[in-house]
């Protein structure tokens, strides 16, 4: 199938992967979306697209345009803030981080909760955070679940005695014989840049991917990636329509360069991103990342039984309640990992 974007780039998607269905499920959320701000007609998903994953997208544009009526304002120059920090500023120095704040004040005191769906500006207008609680459907959570059974043995090998913070068991809930997720983070990727392999020019699968039950997981996580896809369609389209147009090229090197796994895995792959984390009944310190582009988003969902969980910006002394079923785009993986630290408060 040939997509185009609105620079008038031909991208070729195969028919047969499962994200020319994303494609057209963010078609539909974007033209929604749009619509409902401007007060347009009705817009009619396509026919391709099943009742569970059109009630998906419906849910999330409800979600999107209550945020987007509810802009939050800052002082912060995000740009400045950005030149500010250097690579050794990981989020974990709180001194550091303390003469940071000074420097680049959120402009009131104390940390404040948010709590409904909202849209968070720097003094220049850019959104450079999306909230949406509750974006997720009854029928997407319970995909994630399934998904998450299937990953259960990496999740649980994935925990290690000491190491860094993202797999060090010290910061996860420990497991016992009613818990019905196990605790673990792992990666899943169809073309991953192997560490340590100085000689691998090529990405390749993750090893996540490359068991028995790799289509089965793929599957499980086709429509929670279709709907994340959606929402970067709205947040970030310069960023959404970059991965569409990788993944065309990954798709023709996979078969120029005869990688029959990598193909098979793109055939099942429904998202924009690359990467999927995993990351589950983990608390993590205040952290940042340095390893995206500045000017990008992360997508963020949580799923599970609980109510008190928190999502900790320090940098800007913001804090946003989770449910269970949210969605917390952040511009971004850098930014909102190297602009504002982020943390996840252990949930019961």
């Amino acid at each position: 199938m040939n997509v185009s974007s609105t620079s008038d780039i031909e991208i070729t998607l195969w028919r047969t992967w499962a994200l020319t269905v994303t494609h057209e499920a963010c078609e539909y959320t974007e033209q929604k979306f749009n619509a409902e701000k401007t007060g347009g007609d009705p817009v009619i998903p396509s026919p391709n697209l099943d009742t569970d994953l059109v009630m998906a997208c419906d849910r999330l544009v409800d979600r999107l345009i209550k945020a987007y009526k509810n802009p939050i304002q800052m002082p912060i120059d995000i740009a400045r803030y950005s030149k500010l920090i250097s690579p050794k500023d990981t989020g974990h120095n709180e001194e550091r981080e303390e003469k940071l704040l000074q420097r680049c004040p959120p402009g009131h005191e104390g940390t404040k909760l948010v709590e409904i769906p909202a849209t968070i500006l720097d003094v220049s207008g850019a959104i450079i955070a999306w909230y949406l609680p509750d974006a997720l459907t009854d029928a997407t959570q319970k995909e994630i679940w399934a998904a998450s059974d299937l990953l259960a043995p990496m999740l649980e090998e994935s925990i290690k005695v000491d190491g860094n913070w993202r797999t060090n068991q010290r910061w996860f809930k420990p497991s016992s014989e009613d818990d019905v997720l196990t605790p673990g983070c792992i990666n899943v990727s169809p073309a991953w840049f192997q560490q340590g392999h100085e000689n691998q020019l090529d990405p390749q699968v993750s090893a996540s991917l490359k068991g028995a039950l790799s289509e089965k997981i793929l599957k499980a996580i086709a429509r929670p990636a279709a709907i994340a896809t959606a929402a970067l369609r709205v947040m970030h389209p310069e960023q959404y329509w970059a991965g569409l147009r990788a993944f065309g090229s990954l798709g023709e090197k996979a078969q120029s360069k005869e990688l029959p796994k990598m193909s098979e895995t793109l055939q099942y792959w429904a998202s924009v991103f690359n990467s999927l984390s995993v990351i589950s009944n983990q608390q993590t310190p205040n952290h940042r990342d340095h390893l995206s582009i500045p000017e990008c988003f992360d997508i963020l969902t949580s799923v599970g039984n609980y109510s008190n969980a928190r999502m900790s910006m320090p940098s800007l002394q913001l804090e946003f309640s989770g449910r269970g079923s949210d969605c917390l785009g952040m511009m971004s993986a850098e930014l909102v990992g190297r602009m504002v630290g982020r943390s996840q408060e252990r949930i019961d």
